[in-house]
């Protein structure tokens, strides 16, 4: 049995080796986008896709993008990762082997990241993903980055944030135990409110199954608790529905929530139920300044609308490669050797201002940053604090 998988693998490896060794003769750079542009993530991937092309088209407008004496025509490959771990695996294959990118920017969703990751890793080809926040996205993976924080800091920071801002020594929590995130969210909250406030600080953690859209039975028990205030973790289409029960059940308490609440269309759907709540995030476009402001200007211009999360991480995330590719100095034409010296380079990039806030990579591919805390202003997402873990 170990043969019989072993084999296709290998022979996989060498094509794909074959394929990193070919020299680029066309004078251009591709950079592939591994984004949804259908499936349930198609909004998030949309959003990506108006970011890249900003960045696109400045540097089309100047000519090419300078690599040491040499001008290359940057050429963005938008594939369609289908919303799913497998189609995102699949892309990536295709774009390393027959599209020849230099590079790999997203899957953005950590369930599709964390494969997409081990296939650029495992074939020397640099990979930065604006919006996964789980650890093992990187972990071990020295071609692998992010622009976003690892989900984990935001247990210690809205620690830290309530306590100053509520005052609150006891927290409940509600969360989807199914699905991957809400469900390790939860723990790295309780974990760190428990360690600051002490053991049984969380009074109230309810679970509920992936779907369910009544959640009075949990929230009333949340009410009964003593909580000071509610924690839910849950993504921006959840969270409209979680607030108007609470209000409904008479439920007062602060809601908080985390970098899963942005993207997607939180404040069209909640409305004036949101306004006033908390969350934590890499980013907010309201009062925005220096580099972030240049970026929700020209986002505005372009799209009519305020960037959101996975955009600017986006925007940050391209950023990022195409200095990265300047600071090689020169490309050699080996994609293989290209593709290790972007790496290189990426590791190397210190106090890089981006709209996200300031950037510094190590080997670990985590970039070093706090988080924000988000406060939701007449349905705008709005810098509120900046809270290190």
């Amino acid at each position: 049995m170990r043969r019989l998988h072993f084999f296709p693998l290998a022979l996989l490896a060498s094509f794909m080796m074959l394929c990193n060794t070919a020299t680029a003769a066309d004078g251009k750079i591709r950079v592939g986008f591994n984004i949804a542009q259908s499936g349930m993530f198609a909004l998030v991937g949309s959003h990506s896709k108006n970011a890249a092309e900003l960045i696109r088209k400045e540097v089309e407008a100047k000519g090419g993008l300078k690599i040491g004496d040499k001008t290359y025509d940057l050429e963005f490959i938008y594939g369609d990762n289908k919303s799913t771990a497998t189609d995102a695996s699949n892309l990536a294959i295709q774009q390393v082997t027959k599209q020849q990118v230099i590079a790999i920017i997203a899957p953005n969703f950590s369930a599709l990241a964390i494969p997409v990751g081990q296939m650029a890793n495992s074939f020397s080809t640099p990979m930065i993903s604006p919006w996964s926040t789980s650890p093992i996205t990187t972990k071990d993976r020295p071609f692998v980055f992010r622009t976003c924080f690892v989900f984990t800091i935001q247990g210690p920071v809205l620690t830290k944030f309530v306590a100053s801002e509520f005052n609150a020594t006891q927290a409940a929590v509600l969360y989807d135990i199914i699905s991957a995130y809400p469900r390790g969210m939860a723990k790295a909250f309780r974990d760190a409110f428990e360690k600051t406030n002490g053991k049984g600080s969380v009074v109230a953690f309810e679970e509920f199954r992936t779907g369910a859209t009544d959640f009075r039975k949990q929230l009333k028990k949340i009410k009964d608790s003593g909580a000071q205030v509610l924690f839910t973790p849950q993504h921006y289409d959840e969270i409209p529905l979680i607030v108007r029960q609470a209000k409904e059940i008479g439920l007062t308490i602060p809601i908080i929530g985390s970098n899963s609440w942005a993207g997607g269309d939180l404040t069209g759907t909640c409305g004036e139920d949101c306004n006033g709540l908390y969350f934590t995030g890499n980013y907010a476009p309201g009062e925005a300044k220096g580099v972030n402001k240049q970026y929700v200007d020209s986002y505005q211009k372009a799209y009519n609308e305020l960037p959101d999360e996975p955009s600017a991480l986006t925007w940050d995330s391209v950023r990022v490669l195409l200095q990265a590719l300047e600071n090689t100095g020169g490309l050699s034409g080996n994609l293989l050797k290209d593709r290790v010296a972007v790496k290189d380079q990426i590791v190397k990039i210190r106090n890089m201002e981006g709209a996200t806030g300031m950037l510094n990579f190590n080997a670990s591919g985590n970039p070093e940053k706090c988080a924000i805390v988000v406060k939701i202003v007449d349905g705008v997402f709005t810098f509120h604090d900046s809270v290190c873990p």
